[in-house]
């Protein structure tokens, strides 16, 4: 049967969806509905007790702690590395660029190896110690006062980092796929920005301290190193989490590919209107967030005469307020559904942010408060609509796709708002309706999602209960369609 007429009853869904609808259905349902025996019964040592998934979702969030923190590192030291290394605004963004570099198509494959090759397990350690490397040789070149070496490192922790964020994701979605993920992915974002605040609170003070002991780019060099520390934290965690993992596997003879299909590069081209316009999102929204905290230290210096330390602080408030809001928001997502109306929102307050900061002098806390909650609504709404589109087999390729095209979003617009900022050093309102101009393409991308899912009359809106009875009716049809008669008995095809 290659299609479903449309009725009164039935939702229009396609015939791959209608293909692998049972066995998504029951992998989701039964997959942690097992009852071990011995030692795995107990509370904490059950893989399915509430207790035992909690302490995984501990190490799962730990797992992008030193990422973050390491990733933005050259942002609040901006100044610090502008003149210890003698660099301009738009060799400055060189060391964010590079890092998205290599990731529009090392991201892309590395969630495939996750997908084919490596697993979820053996992936997420391989591309911790690729991360911790390449910070390693980041600090190295600031020790020597070598720039090429600095950029070289970057390139190197860039490919561990935006992997490790696939490997991420995937563990969510298997552990937590249909069991508040929505709140998984909030609280995963919540402990990365986490990370990205104690940076800014402490890196500041920790080069003040440093720089009695060494001077110029050495002290750099030694402050980096000190940040390495993060990166063996989270490469800890990998290990722990591959354990329990494994166990959890064993235990409760877990399928992670209950339907058999093997993931392959070509998949790309199958994927729905949806996901192409999730894609989208990834790039516009993110370039207008990541850039601008990258160069914000200088803006709110400049703009509001703020002194460094008080810059840093106005410039961290984005990545607090992610790190307290995104769970709640994923709390409140879980309960409400509607995910592509959350997206929209979040878009279009960003721009109200953005606005408050370019044309007005309005406190810029305000501005921020603002963009940091529109950040949390997005990511807890946006990421998990992926797990919705896609295949869990396809998991990986799907989030590797879209960190890969965010990657190259981030790698070129970093570069453009620098030198947009170079030519205007005083002006910061052209760099603020560039950003802008993204968020309105993110914000179209939104509305396409909506009115395709609506003609389609998919669940990417649909509150919790409703996706229930989503999957139920696909379920329903799609055993009607496999060949039985009313009294179960197989139709034999000619």
């Amino acid at each position: 049967m290659d299609s479903i007429m449309e009725d009164d009853r039935l939702p229009i869904v396609e015939n791959d969806q209608l293909e692998r609808a049972p066995t998504r259905r029951s992998q989701e349902d039964n997959e942690l509905d097992l009852q071990p025996t011995g030692c795995g019964a107990t509370a904490c040592c059950n893989p399915s007790g509430v207790l035992h998934r909690f302490i995984a979702l501990v190490f799962m969030c730990l797992l992008g702690f030193g990422s973050y923190f390491c990733y933005d590192n050259p942002g609040a030291l901006q100044e610090v590395f502008k003149q210890d290394l003698n660099l301009t605004t738009t060799e400055f963004t060189l060391i964010y660029s590079i890092y998205s570099w290599p990731n529009v198509i090392l991201c892309f494959v590395g969630g495939f190896l996750i997908d084919r090759i490596f697993g979820i397990r053996l992936g997420t350690i391989i591309y911790l110690f690729i991360l911790l490397i390449g910070q390693l040789l980041f600090a190295s070149g600031g020790i020597l006062g070598t720039f090429w070496i600095m950029i070289l490192g970057r390139f190197i922790f860039g490919i561990g980092a935006e992997s490790l964020a696939v490997a991420q994701n995937n563990y969510a979605v298997l552990w937590f796929k249909g069991k508040e993920l929505n709140m998984v992915f909030g609280l995963q974002l919540s402990v990365a920005r986490l990370g990205s605040t104690v940076n800014f609170w402490v890196m500041q003070p920790i080069y003040n301290y440093v720089h009695k002991f060494y001077q110029g780019h050495e002290a750099i060099g030694v402050v980096l190193l000190l940040a390495a520390g993060t990166c063996v934290l989270s490469l800890l965690c990998a290990l722990i989490l591959g354990w329990m993992d494994k166990r959890a596997e064993r235990i409760l003879q877990r399928n992670n590919n209950a339907s058999g299909e093997i993931a392959k590069l070509s998949d790309v081209v199958t994927f729905k209107v949806s996901f192409w316009m999730v894609s989208i999102i990834c790039v516009a929204y993110y370039v207008a967030i990541f850039p601008f905290i990258a160069l914000g230290k200088t803006f709110f210096m400049k703009k509001f005469d703020f002194p460094a330390d008080a810059a840093n602080n106005v410039n961290s408030i984005v990545y607090l307020i992610a790190a307290v809001a995104s769970p709640v928001f994923g709390f409140v997502i879980d309960k409400t559904g509607c995910n592509v109306s959350w997206v929209f929102t979040a878009t279009l307050s960003t721009i109200g942010a953005h606005s408050l900061l370019a044309f007005t002098m309005v406190n810029p806390y305000v501005g921020m408060i603002i963009m940091g909650l529109s950040y949390s609504m997005l990511a807890a709404s946006l990421w998990p609509l992926v797990a919705l589109i896609i295949p869990d087999y396809q998991l990986g390729t799907a989030y590797g796709f879209c960190q890969s095209v965010q990657n190259l979003g981030l790698a070129v617009i970093t570069i453009v708002a620098g030198m947009i900022v170079d030519k205007t050093p005083d002006n910061y309102i052209w760099v603020e309706l560039f950003f802008i101009s993204w968020l309105t393409i993110a914000l179209i991308a939104t509305c396409i999602i909506w009115a395709y899912d609506k003609k389609i009359k998919g669940n990417l809106n649909m509150t919790p209960a409703q996706r229930v009875q989503y999957s139920n009716t696909i379920t329903a049809t799609n055993t009607h369609d496999a060949g039985y008669s009313s009294d179960q008995e197989p139709l034999l095809d000619n």
